[in-house]
């Protein structure tokens, strides 16, 4: 999972980049990157760590330009090479930099096909490189040296044509404009927004409504599956179609955990969306457990704490705060290692005892995926004097791995892989275990926007929307992106920020 930004502005974009790149952090913490355009030069800083660690004064004030794009990452193929932080930047034709959330399904066909038949070199082991070097052969293919919008349009046709998977993209054309557009399927979220200076118009793209919100832009609309929006380096806006046949399947996922509560992705509010969860998991409690002997609901936080209060006010039950968050850690989730995310959670994450003793606790997750952080929390639950401690999941169990740029590739890692409900309250240490239903997840979310008939619950269902994943593409996926192949990355990472100290 990765964030996104793109802006064409009338003044020097460097600081609004950075400032969407703090808000937009909670979608990765790996790695950082800024590119912007002055005239018809590019500038470019990237790194490991966090936004705030990756930029320095001195650094920012070489950013400049009027216009640019942004990035934040997270591995989904289990490396953390600093070579892989975006955005990417290929010099022919015109001088192109990308930057992708997503994960493209072929990446190994279209490869091959940019070696043999494309003749370019790909440095990296990144698909986002693979994506920037199939835009650039396809503009390259228009035969131009001055551009137009349709040329450019035309180009993200040709994507659409070899490019399968998920993939949310913005690429600055130097000196020409910035470019925005979406996978066909609109798995990952993209949304553009207006905001007027006293100069004219300025437009945005980003991953999340929240960044146009903080910037003071005004929200137009999402970019829609196979869409394509093109913005002027002075500031005309154009929008075309650039897919024959859509599906719109947005990841579900992105409104269980990982969108903030104040967006808006595809029209739905991703906090409207979280407590119809909570109300759905109620009912689903009343329905199954209606003698239930809870006292207190608790939410883990901090994604599960809307769906876990409307939870408690359905039931009737007490809400409380038992954890105090560590809000200088990073989210457990989205680190690299299973060693990380172990030694993590206890410093994350700290018990207020009162809140505890001798209760019958309702601890509530937004998710379960890997289950050693849930593990942990319910024996801090025990070790702060809880009578039982009964776990519940405002989404379905994750059994299955997902291939459209969330880390849950390895199934065996997947602690509701091949568990029942019951084996999976017996692994994690709890006395009763309440999961979300599939279907009443679908319902929670799509009640914000009914023209999306379904969306993508691969990782719940293994009905995967591309129609191209076969066991064998499980298989490798899991070899690349395991937890051991993470560790080994996380101590050639150390070993190379070390040489660069």
């Amino acid at each position: 999972m990765c964030g996104i930004a793109g802006i064409v502005s009338h003044q020097n974009v460097n600081q609004d980049l950075y400032d969407a790149l703090t808000v937009l952090q909670h979608r990765g913490q790996d790695a950082a990157g800024i590119a912007t355009c002055e005239g018809g030069r590019l500038h470019l800083r990237k790194g490991n760590g966090l936004t705030r660690d990756v930029f320095d004064n001195s650094q920012m004030l070489k950013l400049k330009g009027n216009m640019g794009i942004a990035h934040v990452r997270y591995p989904t193929a289990g490396c953390t090479s600093s070579s892989e932080a975006q955005p990417f930047y290929v010099n022919s034709p015109f001088g192109l930099t990308l930057a992708h959330n997503g994960n493209l399904t072929n990446t190994a066909l279209l490869k091959q096909q940019l070696f043999v038949e494309d003749q370019r070199h790909i440095n990296t082991d990144s698909d986002s490189e693979v994506l920037l070097n199939i835009f650039a052969h396809e503009l390259q293919s228009s035969g131009k040296l001055n551009l137009t919008p349709d040329d450019i349009f035309q180009a993200v046709t040709g994507v659409h044509k070899r490019c399968r998977g998920a993939y949310s993209v913005t690429i600055m054309i130097a000196g020409v404009g910035i470019l925005a557009f979406r996978d066909v399927h609109g798995i990952r979220p993209l949304v553009y927004g207006e905001r007027v200076s006293d100069h004219g118009s300025e437009f945005m793209v980003a991953s999340e409504s929240v960044a146009l919100d903080v910037l003071g832009y005004k929200l137009i609309r999402d970019v829609a599956p196979g869409e394509a929006i093109f913005i002027e380096a002075n500031g005309t806006l154009h929008t075309k179609q650039c897919a024959e046949v859509v599906d719109h399947c947005p990841c579900i996922f992105e409104f269980v955990y990982f969108a903030r509560p104040d967006s808006i992705i595809d029209n739905i509010s991703v906090y409207k969306a979280r407590l119809r969860m909570g109300d759905k998991l109620a009912q689903k409690i009343l329905r199954i457990w209606p003698d239930h002997d809870i006292d207190v609901v608790i939410p883990i936080p901090d994604t599960s704490r809307t769906a876990a209060q409307q939870l408690a006010t359905v039931l009737g039950v007490k809400f409380s705060e038992g954890f105090i968050k560590n809000r200088y850690i990073g989210r457990t989730f989205i680190m690299p290692g299973q060693q990380l995310r172990k030694k993590s959670v206890r410093q994350k994450l700290n018990a207020i005892d009162l809140e505890f003793r001798n209760k019958n606790v309702l601890l509530v997750d937004d998710s379960i995926v890997r289950g050693t952080t849930s593990e942990q929390i319910i024996q801090m639950a025990r070790d702060a004097g809880a009578k039982k401690v009964y776990f519940a999941s405002a989404a379905p169990p994750v059994r299955f791995p997902n291939v459209y740029g969330i880390d849950m590739p390895a199934a065996h890692e997947l602690i509701a892989h091949n568990r029942n409900e019951d084996e999976v309250c017996a692994a994690l240490g709890a006395d009763r275990m309440i999961y979300q239903d599939l279907e009443d997840l679908i319902a929670a979310v799509g009640k914000g926007n009914k023209n999306i008939k379904h969306f993508d619950t691969s990782c719940f269902d293994h009905k995967y929307i591309t129609g191209d994943i076969d066991a064998a593409y499980l298989e490798q996926i899991e070899a690349l992106r395991n937890d051991s192949v993470k560790s080994r990355n996380q101590e050639q990472l150390i070993l190379e920020m070390q040489c660069t100290e």
